[in-house]
């Protein structure tokens, strides 16, 4: 009687556990063999049939047998071999034409493998690097027998230690080879050219001109040769190439390539660089105290967690906002994005087989796992919206489905003040150049105000001077004048030589129209020709947006491109209600011509 009841008692609580869980155990197969991380899974509608399927760079048991699987609920829909370790895996739509099937991408080794269908379309290899002359010219010397696989080997240690450029493949195998071996390598390779090749370290995606879920999207690349490469998504040319300091391991994109976007790339110095549209290196830098294990983008946070057990949030330009401790080591982490409550928050998977959802520095919700969780993915799969998907460092795939009347509530984070404000701090001992500028302050501490308000004064009238300049000048895409309320924002379209130039002018007043408007373009006539330069504008009836197009035929085969000012004049009045500034694209037909 006694052991049926405690069963009874034990069934009891499962099920009530169950029942206030957030959660549905939709699968669980701990012998799925399924060996990845976060960056390797992608969900997609890869046949526009609406039912969404997973992607997986599996990596193999122990590294081995590197595969590319495609699951259809807890099922392997198709599975190929990998010609090495994956990096990465993204899906993304390379055109606007129907049927809207996305194309998957997968980077592994120096090349991204891109799919349509599930078949393979197109092989992007990343350019070949200039080998090291010192190199260069001991292979050569090699193949005309100057010099012995000894001598060769010493030499090659001796360029290793020193040389900025790394040395390539072939001279890095044949320094791990035994004396017996070396010559026949030798007489094998001293024949073929040295070539240098980086890889790809990490990849994810960007939209290319809008922000719709179902944009076009570049793919942006990081390599070991630190460097970030943004590619077309038609052509697969280089769009863009920006230097770090480090290799990048995690990226973070927002923004659009052809309007303004910001980039985060986590590196192996343990920094942290934001890039933007305009600049090839990095604006902003954000030191970390440890190495990094993740990066996600919230909004407008970047959530960083670090080997030292703990997350942390950062504005873009680099401010902390906060920091939360961990109960154990970050294994991976991913974004949860729940479309339908306007809920973004971050999961981070830990060893001590947790899942933990953070809303900035609150705690959502806490899930546990049979096994530490090594990948995460939440998205839509196969007809449910809300998904989230694992795998386990054992090979495990674990599938819950969120219940659809699930709240998630922030009353689950720590309460009352953080551990680290009852801790005592260690003050410092007052020195001496302490007591001595103390002393300063006091007896010249007038003169000091009185310079600091001089410098205050002369910094306010400054940025009073150059607000006025703009408003005279109309340097603003928004009009600030009462009788003339008027909003203004350019839109520029195709690959060029000749453009689609859209402007949406809207009359932003309650219930005024305004007539009597044109419309200037000044603009490099060398570059750029425009066969409606100056037109006038139709009556702007209030809280409309008019669309006012032209076309930009662009002259130069040279690869450059410049600015278009536009300006919204009254009619006899020379001074311009607005203005816009528009950074014209580089004409990609004449560069390919």
């Amino acid at each position: 009687m006694a052991a049926a009841s405690s069963s009874d008692s034990d069934s009891g609580r499962a099920e009530s556990n169950e029942a206030s869980s957030k959660w549905l155990d939709a699968h669980y197969d701990p012998m799925a063999n399924i060996h990845t991380f976060s960056a390797c899974l992608a969900l997609a509608d890869l046949h526009g049939d609406g039912e969404y399927k997973l992607v997986v760079g599996d990596l193999g048991p122990g590294g081995q047998h590197p595969r590319l699987k495609v699951l259809k609920g807890p099922t392997v829909l198709t599975e190929s071999p990998l010609p090495a370790l994956p990096a990465a895996a993204a899906t993304f739509l390379m055109e606007q034409h129907e049927p809207r099937t996305p194309a998957l991408a997968l980077a592994s080794g120096p090349c991204v493998y891109v799919y349509k269908n599930l078949r393979p379309y197109f092989k992007f290899s990343l350019p070949q690097l200039p080998p090291n002359p010192l190199e260069q010219d001991l292979w050569n010397q090699a193949k005309e027998d100057r010099i012995d696989p000894l001598t060769l080997k010493e030499m090659l240690e001796g360029i290793r230690e020193k040389a900025e450029v790394p040395l390539s493949v072939q001279s890095l195998r044949f320094l791990q080879l035994e004396l017996s071996e070396m010559e026949a390598f030798v007489s094998q390779h001293k024949s073929k050219s040295i070539k240098r090749q980086t890889v790809i370290t990490t990849m994810t995606t960007l939209k290319k001109n809008l922000a719709d879920e179902d944009a076009v999207s570049c793919l942006v690349l990081g390599t070991e040769n630190k460097e970030l490469l943004v590619l077309d998504p038609e052509a697969f040319t280089i769009l863009t190439k920006m230097s770090l300091p480090s290799v990048p391991v995690f990226l973070e994109v927002s923004g659009q390539f052809d309007v303004e976007f910001r980039l985060a790339a986590a590196c192996r110095n343990g920094n942290i660089y934001i890039l933007r549209r305009d600049s090839t290196r990095p604006k902003y830098c954000i030191e970390l105290s440890a190495q990094p294990v993740g990066l996600v983008r919230v909004h407008k946070v970047l959530v960083v967690g670090s080997t030292q057990e703990s997350l942390h949030g950062f504005t873009h330009k680099g401010k902390k906002l906060w920091t939360v401790q961990m109960p154990a080591a970050i294994l991976t982490m991913n974004l949860l994005e729940q479309c339908s409550r306007g809920l973004q928050a971050v999961m981070a998977g830990l060893a001590n087989g947790e899942v933990r959802i953070y809303h900035d520095k609150a705690l959502l919700n806490v899930i546990r796992t049979p096994d530490a969780v090594t990948s995460l993915c939440f998205g839509r799969y196969g007809r449910e919206d809300n998904t989230l998907i694992m795998t386990t460092r054992g090979g495990g795939l674990i599938i819950k489905i969120l219940k659809r009347t699930a709240v998630f509530v922030e009353a689950g984070g720590e309460v009352g003040p953080p551990p680290a404000q009852a801790m005592k701090l260690s003050v410092p001992r007052k020195t001496r150049l302490y007591v001595d500028q103390t002393l300063r302050e006091r007896e010249a501490g007038t003169a000091m105000h009185r310079a600091f308000q001089t410098d205050l004064y002369l910094l306010r009238l400054r940025t009073a001077r150059a607000y006025v300049q703009a408003l005279e000048s109309s340097l603003n895409p928004v009009s600030v004048t009462a009788r003339e309320p008027l909003k203004l924002h350019a839109v520029v379209q195709g690959l060029g030589p000749t453009f689609k130039l859209t402007l949406h002018l809207q009359n932003t007043s309650a219930a005024r129209p305004i007539l009597g408007l044109l419309v200037c373009f000044l603009y490099n006539e060398v570059l750029y020709a425009l066969p409606r330069a100056f037109f006038k504008v139709p009556l702007l009836v209030p809280g409309l947006s008019y669309p006012l197009e032209t076309f930009v035929e662009s002259l130069s085969d040279k690869g450059i491109s410049d600015i278009i000012k536009v300006l919204v004049l009254r009619e006899g009045q020379s001074a311009p209600l607005l203005s816009a500034h528009i950074n014209m694209p580089v004409s990609e037909g004449l560069a390919a011509a």
